[in-house]
């Protein structure tokens, strides 16, 4: 009987173990997936303060590329950033250059807290 306690109870803990471990490399690519968009964002934000549009849309089609790979990307805050990316992207194209480095601030605000 207790052998098959024993058992019971190792695989148990197995099953919790895999499954955390599971959770915690997700969560770990999902950090390097936003790491990888705030890095984007913000060589974006230099071009702009620089007044290099041409530059700061390759980093913005990056950055906005890199959000579609999150994980719940369609949901709460992280469509709330890549909403003022998409904003600082197009005053960018217009060359407003004070406009767009607002949104972008705003976004790496929202990027920073996740």
């Amino acid at each position: 009987m207790n052998i098959l306690k024993t058992a019971a109870l190792s695989v148990f803990m197995t099953l919790s173990l895999g499954s955390i471990a599971t959770v915690s490399a997700e969560e770990a690519g999902k950090a390097s997936i936003i790491k990888e968009t705030i890095t984007h964002v913000e060589q974006a934000l230099v071009e702009v303060k620089k007044s290099d549009f041409a530059s700061a849309q390759l980093h913005l089609k990056a950055a906005r590329a890199s959000y579609e790979t999150i994980p719940g990307f369609e949901s709460g805050d992280v469509k709330k950033a890549n909403d003022s990316v998409i904003q600082g992207q197009v005053e960018a194209r217009k060359g407003n250059s004070e406009t767009s480095a607002v949104e972008l601030e705003k976004a790496l605000k929202i990027y920073n807290s996740l």
